[in-house]
């Protein structure tokens, strides 16, 4: 008897195993998403914030293992470094709020006004900034707004011109790159809305505007939550779209592909930053109760 079992087992297929032993074949699901999540992501964390402490040494310009705060510190002492670091909280959260309010209304009308032909092409013209490469989209915002841009071009009629390379283009072009992340999940957000809601809101009178901010706003409130925590984490992590398109414009990423090769531990300290300003962010959602809706 305990023969043949034993016979049953060694011949027993793989996905029969797996369907009598749940626990094996949780661990199984789970191991290589695991093995990212700690093995690179958090470990690759770790030792970025580890590197953070480290100082170089004066003589030999090299990077020497040890523990000191200077590099957090010159974050908030160093004028440059305090500057950049709230001009890129503000350019995040810039861009961010110019989503949300682009969003709500395209969403209304795509979801709830909107022929079905008409709502397919505003999808598709919504994603099409994710069919192309990152830097072809800059290279794109940067001939639109450069001085003989296309801009400048629709403005040279009535004797105005375009902002020019700055502050906001720069946010411009990230709510070009980063708009699709927040337009999707609130389209789909009010197109779970009943519109007997919208025929209530009108029968007792209100009328647009109070009909979107209290009755579309609290129920999209965990969409738009979902969305800005890419806009805005994106956004702090961006440098590119500031050398190309901000001028002198400096964004965090730009002190921390400074330093990358001349001081490691200052551009890993300086990395905390945009994390730092992540959780805060995540905090204060949390605080909302929107994220226990999401």
């Amino acid at each position: 008897m305990t023969s043949l079992l034993e016979k049953t087992k060694s011949t027993m297929p793989i996905s029969s195993y797996l369907h009598l032993h749940p626990k094996v074949r949780l661990r199984a699901l789970l191991a290589l998403p695991m093995t990212w999540l700690v093995g690179v992501y958090i470990i690759s964390l770790f030792l970025l914030l580890i590197t953070a402490f480290w100082f170089i040494d004066p003589f030999t310009s090299r990077v020497r293992p040890g523990f000191t705060l200077e590099n957090f510190v010159s974050i908030f002492t160093v004028p440059a470094y305090l500057s950049t670091s709230i001009r890129t909280l503000l350019i995040a959260l810039g861009v961010t709020a110019l989503c949300i309010v682009l969003a709500i209304p395209l969403g209304i009308y795509m979801a709830k006004i909107a022929r079905p032909w008409v709502r397919n092409l505003l999808a598709v013209l919504i994603t099409l900034p994710l069919w192309a490469g990152y830097l072809v989209k800059l290279l794109a915002m940067r001939l639109t707004f450069t001085e003989n841009g296309f801009i400048n071009w629709l403005l040279d009629p009535i004797g105005i011109s375009g902002p020019g390379f700055g502050i906001p283009v720069v946010v411009l072009t990230l709510t070009y790159l980063w708009f699709p992340y927040m337009a999707l999940p609130v389209f789909t957000a009010i197109r779970q809305i009943p519109n007997n809601l919208f025929d209530a809101s009108a029968d007792l009178g209100q009328k647009a505007w109070p009909t979107i901010f209290r009755v579309v706003l609290p129920l999209i409130t965990p969409a738009i939550i979902a969305g800005s925590v890419f806009t805005f984490s994106l956004s702090l992590g961006d440098y590119l779209a500031a050398r190309f398109v901000g001028g002198s414009t400096q964004m965090i990423g730009s002190i921390i592909a400074a330093n990358i090769n001349l001081n490691p531990p200052v551009a890993a300290a300086f990395s905390m930053v945009p994390i730092a300003f992540v959780v805060m962010y995540l905090l204060v959602a949390r605080r909302t109760g929107s994220l226990e809706r999401m």
